[in-house]
């Protein structure tokens, strides 16, 4: 009989296994049977417990966002913006612990960073009054203006029901149904459509939020983290060739480059609007469809967020990472944009499915600050109340909330009518081309716009045919007249469109 542990411990090394219970593990190489060929004994509590485990070792992945990668690291604020909020974070001189997570949107688990996708830049702040979490993209606005829609346009962007199979024509079929699509569409088949890496994209909050501050004023403030590396993006045939030799190039590069000292970084900038100018700019500033020109309202400085350490365990700090616009702090509120309100009520809404009820227990989720909640018990709870009071109000001597709406939670731009339908374009910059032309024909120089062109026409030679084709066509000479004729152009001489 050879003898596999010669120290006769029956152990391999001082630190062997344990099961969960902290008791000491059997054999991590062998089940038990019944002889040597024998049957495996249920009673192998060790093989037990790891097959059970092992079974269900994945939580169910996002619906969205599924792909991503993670980071920790600090937001320092530079300037004093207190004129606008009393937020804790935003006070000069104070530097936040925070974590960040980068994501393509319509990708599940395993797919090439190097889709044509938007980038997800969600971020968790861990401040003295709680975590504030900024759930943005790597774009300034989005596809659509009501989360309502938001369900049929993810998947129209996802995998067809019988082959299971992405499909540009019903990709194209929703965009081109959904006016609304094109300046997000527009700044999707530009350069910054396949960001080079994570290091070398923007970030934005998309939609308009409040700020409020010690005296109780009201501001309208957009997000802009701007790269300290700079922007740059692939082309379709770079971004095809890591696909295939390296389908985690974004992730590598993001620990690597930290791996190596080379922390990135991003400027914050914001542009604050005053409370009453929304009542009648000339664009509707809570469609996340459209920008608010720097022109009018420039940006201002904040401070600078800079990632400094990778993850120590991927599955527990970033797959299990949890992020929700309904995460608050006082001094920051959000606005009347459809989008957003939809969102504040999902997000939080899809992690309680995806992990659990006591998600925000987890540490890579959890305030930094002391907790006094009312919720308790369900799966997995591992922080509690002792035997305080359970109900509120109460005569304990319990504290519990009780304060009249505050100015974060309320805002006065119309009477309170029940609608279903968009308000009226405000103005010509209001419609849903006008910006997207102006991207076309303003921002981009002309070697973008000839790729442009190129990448519109490949995208829709890839199976968009019919009333769907021609319904593009018409899509992209609403935003430029020249451009959308080169495209068709470009289409009809490709193949039999």
């Amino acid at each position: 009989m050879i003898d596999r542990h010669p120290d006769n411990s029956g152990r391999t090394d001082a630190a062997a296994s344990t099961l969960m219970n902290g008791a000491p593990a059997t054999s991590e190489r062998h089940s038990l049977t019944a002889g040597a060929n024998g049957p495996t004994m249920l009673h192998d509590v060790t093989f037990v417990e790891t097959m059970a485990h092992f079974d269900r070792e994945r939580v169910p992945e996002r619906v969205v966002h599924a792909k991503g990668a993670g980071a920790f690291g600090e937001f320092e604020c530079t300037a004093d913006v207190s004129a606008y909020t009393k937020a804790a974070l935003f006070r000069k001189g104070v530097t936040t612990p925070m974590f960040a997570r980068f994501s393509t949107v319509a990708g599940e688990q395993g797919s090439p960073d190097t889709w044509r996708d938007p980038r997800g830049f969600a971020l968790k702040f861990y401040t003295s009054e709680g975590n504030y979490d900024l759930v943005g993209n790597n774009t300034p606005i989005f596809f659509i203006r009501d989360a309502m829609r938001f369900p049929h346009f993810i998947h129209s962007q996802k995998r067809r029901g019988a082959t299971g199979l992405r499909d540009h024509h019903m990709q194209w079929d929703f965009w081109t149904s959904s006016p609304e699509s094109a300046h997000q569409v527009t700044y999707l088949m530009g350069m910054r459509g396949i960001p080079k890496t994570y290091r070398h994209m923007n970030g934005y909050g998309s939609h308009t939020y409040m700020w409020v501050n010690e005296a109780g004023e009201r501001f309208w403030v957009k997000y802009a983290f701007i790269s300290d590396q700079g922007v740059e993006g692939l082309t379709d045939a770079e971004a095809e060739k890591l696909a295939g030799s390296q389908p985690d190039a974004h992730r590598a590069d993001l620990y690597e480059a930290i791996e190596r000292g080379e922390f990135p970084s991003w400027t914050l900038y914001v542009q604050v609007i005053p409370y009453e100018d929304a009542k009648n700019y000339k664009i509707n500033i809570f469609d996340v469809t459209k920008t608010v020109p720097l022109a009018d309202y420039p940006r201002i400085e904040v401070g600078r967020m800079t990632l400094n350490r990778i993850p120590d365990n991927f599955f527990a700090e970033v797959e299990q990472a949890a992020f929700a616009p309904s995460n608050l702090v006082p001094g920051i509120g959000l606005s009347p944009d459809k989008m957003l309100l939809g969102r504040v009520f999902s997000y939080a809404d899809t992690q309680r499915h995806r992990i659990g009820a006591n998600y925000q227990q987890l540490p890579v989720n959890a305030a930094r600050v002391p907790v006094n909640t009312y919720q308790q018990d369900g799966p997995m709870a591992y922080t509690h109340n002792d035997d305080q009071c359970v109900h509120a109000p109460n005569t304990t001597g319990r504290g519990y909330a009780d304060a009249p709406a505050s100015a974060e939670e309320t805002w006065g731009l119309d009477d309170p009518e029940l609608v279903r339908d968009w308000q009226p374009i405000q103005s010509d910059m209001d419609d849903d081309f006008t910006q997207a032309g102006i991207l076309v024909r303003d921002v981009m120089s002309d070697a973008e716009r000839d790729e442009f062109v190129a990448t519109v026409a490949r995208h829709l030679l890839a199976g968009v045919h019919g009333d769907v084709l021609e319904r593009a066509f018409e899509y992209w000479k609403n935003v430029d007249a020249e451009t959308g004729q080169r495209i068709e152009d470009a289409v009809r001489a490709g193949g039999d469109a």
